[in-house]
C-alpha cells in the first residue's frame, strides 16, 4: 500500500510568479520545497558562484589556515587521510592538489575498507609518526575520532579535521553534549558554534570551502579553485545530500563544467561509460559516474579512483577509466546475489515481521552492505541494517527511510558497539559476532515507527490535469533543476486516467507505451516503467485509475512532442 499525499502549502503563487516570471504551478513548487522568502526563491532560481558563502565564516576556518601556512613555510611533512567512498575521493583530491598548488610537502592515505576500517584508527596514527609526518589533515571524517587524535597529538602531530558528519554527543538527563576531537582546528559547519549558514555541505564541499580560503591566503585567483567544481558535485551527488542551498548553487556549477570537464580522469570515465554525448545531470552522477568511483574502493581499493583523477595523460586516464567500468560490472553482479540471498532471508524467516531490518549475511563482501540495505529498504520501506563478517568483527550499513534517524537510534544501543557514524539516513558500524542478535533485538524495542510511518509515502506537487500541459511549462521546470534528494522531480497527479494503445516492450516486459485520455478527451502519450504485466493488467479493467506522473519533451528521430511518464497508479 501507498500513501498518496498532496503537498499543500499555502503562498500567493500568482504573485510570487508575477514578481520572478513563472508559472504559477512553478511557484507552487518551489514553495512546497519550504523556499518561502524573496531571497530565497531568487537564489534557488538564480543563484550563482557569487552567492556562495565566505569560507572564513566556518569555524576554526582561520586558525586552519594559519596552521598550514606556518606548515607550508616550515617545509613540514603533511599527510591527508580521506575516506575510501566518493565523497573521500573527491575530498583527498581537492586537498591534495590546492595543498600541491601552495607548495605543501604533501602526500596522501586513503584507508581499506578492509585492511583499516572506516576512518582515522591509531594504527594509521603510529604508521604517520614512523613516516615523519608532523601535521595531518583528514578529510570527510575525523570528528568522531577522539582517541586516535588525542593520540596523534601525544606524539607531536598537529591536527586539522574536515569533516561534514553529525558531531558526536553524549544524552544525560535529556541533555545533549556535543563530544569535539581534540584537534588543533575542526572545520565543520554542524558545530553548534559555527557561525557558517549553510551546515548540509558534503566533505568534498568542506575540503573545496578549506582550499578558498587557503587560496585567497595565498592570492591565487579564484578561477583556480573553481576548477575543484567538478569533484565538489559528483561528491554532492554521489554522497546524496540535499540538492538545496549552496549544494544546488555547487552541483549546477560543477554539471556546467561536466560537460567539458578539465580533469583528464573525469573525462575519460564519461566516455569509458558512454555518457560523452549526453547533457551530464545529476542521474549520470548517480547512478553512472558514481557508483564506478566507488567500485575501487568497494572491490579494490580507492587509491585507483584518486590515481583516475590524478591522472597526467590521456592513455593512462582511458586505462583507469576503463578498470573502474569493468570494476563496477562485476559489483553489480555481486550485488544481485546479494540482494537475492537477502530477500529470501527475510521472506523465510521472522526477519519480515521486525519494524527495522537487521540482516546478517555472514560471507557477502562487506563492501556491498550499504548497496544491498538500500535496496532492501527500497523493496520493504523499512530501515534496513546489512551487516557481514569482517576479519575481526561483524561490520555492516544501515539505510533509513525519512521518518527514522538511523544515528541517533544507533546512539541508543552504543554499549553493543565496538564503533558507529553517519546521518540520519545511512549509517555504519561494527559490533561482536555474538551482539547481533541483541542488537537486533535492542534496535527494534528503541524503534517507534507506526504502521502509517511504514507506509511509502508518495507525495504529490500538484493535482494538474493533462489539460494544462505546455510545451513552455515543461520547459520552464527545468529551472527547478539539478534533481535529487531535497529537490525532487516535480510530480503530478490526475484521476480517472483510461489508457489506449498500450504496448509492452524490453526484454524484460519492464516498458509501457501507450497513449493515455482522461474525462475530458484529452489525450498525451505516456510511459511506464516496472512492471508491464501488472500494469498492462490494471490498464485493461473498465474502470478509469488515478495516475501519478511527470511531464517530458520526448525527442525522436529530430521530433519533440509532450509526454508523460507515469510514476505510480492505483
Amino acid at each position: 500500500m501507498e500513501r498518496w499525499v498532496v503537498t499543500a502549502k499555502k503562498a500567493d503563487f500568482r504573485k510570487i510568479g508575477q514578481r520572478f516570471h513563472i508559472d504559477p504551478v512553478t511557484a507552487r513548487i518551489i514553495r512546497n520545497r519550504d523556499i518561502i522568502e524573496e531571497g530565497e526563491i531568487d537564489e534557488y532560481l538564480n543563484g550563482n558562484l557569487r552567492s556562495l558563502h565566505s569560507a572564513r565564516l566556518m569555524k576554526d576556518m582561520d586558525k586552519a589556515v594559519a596552521l598550514i601556512r606556518q606548515a607550508v613555510e616550515e617545509k613540514r611533512k603533511i599527510r591527508i587521510i580521506g575516506d575510501y567512498d566518493i565523497d573521500g575521493v573527491m575530498s583527498t583530491y581537492i586537498l591534495l592538489e590546492g595543498m600541491t598548488r601552495i607548495g605543501a610537502c604533501v602526500d596522501t592515505y586513503i584507508p581499506d575498507r578492509i585492511q583499516d576500517g572506516y576512518g582515522m584508527h591509531e594504527h594509521l596514527v603510529h604508521r604517520a609518526a614512523d613516516d615523519g609526518i608532523e601535521m595531518i589533515i583528514t578529510c570527510d571524517n575525523g570528528i568522531a575520532a577522539a582517541k586516535e587524535i588525542a593520540l596523534a597529538k601525544s606524539l607531536g602531530m598537529t591536527m586539522i579535521v574536515t569533516d561534514h558528519h553529525n558531531i558526536p554527543y553524549e544524552e544525560k538527563d535529556g541533555v545533549r553534549t556535543s563530544i569535539l576531537p581534540p584537534a588543533d582546528a575542526v572545520v565543520n559547519p554542524k558545530q553548534e558554534d559555527c557561525a557558517y549558514p549553510f551546515k548540509h555541505l558534503c566533505g568534498a564541499a568542506v575540503a573545496y570551502k578549506l582550499i578558498t580560503a587557503l587560496y585567497e591566503d595565498w592570492e591565487i585567483s579564484p578561477d583556480e579553485h573553481e576548477g575543484f567544481l567538478e569533484m565538489v558535485a559528483i561528491a554532492t551527488v554521489g554522497d546524496v545530500m540535499d540538492l538545496l542551498g549552496e549544494n544546488r548553487i555547487l552541483v549546477k556549477e560543477g554539471l556546467k563544467r561536466l560537460q567539458h570537464p578539465k580533469n583528464l580522469g573525469i573525462k575519460a570515465l564519461i566516455e569509458a561509460t558512454q555518457l560523452s554525448q549526453k547533457l551530464i545531470g545529476a542521474y549520470h552522477i548517480g547512478f553512472v559516474l558514481g557508483p564506478c568511483i566507488n567500485a575501487s574502493g568497494r572491490l579494490d581499493t580507492a587509491s585507483r579512483s584518486l590515481q583516475l583523477l590524478k591522472a597526467s595523460t590521456r592513455e593512462e586516464a582511458a586505462k583507469l577509466a576503463g578498470d573502474l567500468q569493468a570494476m563496477n560490472e562485476s559489483r553489480k553482479a555481486m550485488t544481485a546475489k546479494g540482494v537475492e540471498a537477502a530477500v529470501e532471508l527475510v521472506e523465510t524467516s521472522s526477519l519480515k515481521e521486525d519494524r527495522v531490518l537487521v540482516v546478517y549475511l555472514p560471507d557477502c563482501h562487506e563492501s556491498l552492505a550499504g548497496i544491498i540495505a538500500g535496496r532492501l529498504r527500497e523493496k520493504y520501506h523499512k530501515p534496513v541494517f546489512v551487516l557481514t563478517r569482517g576479519e575481526k568483527d561483524v561490520k555492516g550499513s544501515g539505510r533509513s527511510i525519512e521518518t527514522y534517524s538511523m544515528y541517533d537510534e544507533l546512539i541508543k544501543c552504543k554499549e553493543l558497539l565496538i564503533q558507529f557514524g553517519g546521518h540520519p539516513m545511512a549509517a555504519g558500524l561494527s559490533l561482536a559476532e555474538e551482539n547481533v542478535p541483541m542488537f537486533r533485538n535492542m534496535i527494534n524495542d528503541a524503534c517507534t515507527l507506526t504502521e502509517r510511518d511504514l507506509m511509502p509515502k508518495i507525495t504529490i506537487d500538484v493535482p494538474m490535469p493533462l489539460s494544462y500541459l505546455r510545451t513552455s511549462l515543461v520547459e520552464e521546470l527545468t529551472l527547478l533543476e539539478p534533481f535529487g534528494k531535497g529537490n525532487p522531480r516535480p510530480l503530478f497527479a490526475q484521476k480517472g486516467i483510461c489508457v489506449l494503445e498500450s504496448r509492452i516492450l524490453g526484454k524484460n516486459r519492464n516498458v509501457v507505451q501507450m497513449k493515455v485520455k482522461d474525462g475530458a478527451g484529452n489525450v498525451i502519450p505516456a510511459v511506464y516503467f516496472g512492471d508491464g504485466d501488472s500494469f498492462a493488467r490494471r490498464a485493461s479493467l473498465p474502470e478509469p485509475m488515478d495516475i501519478v506522473y511527470y511531464p517530458q519533451i520526448h525527442s525522436w528521430q529530430g521530433r519533440e512532442s509532450l509526454r508523460i511518464t507515469i510514476q505510480n497508479y492505483q
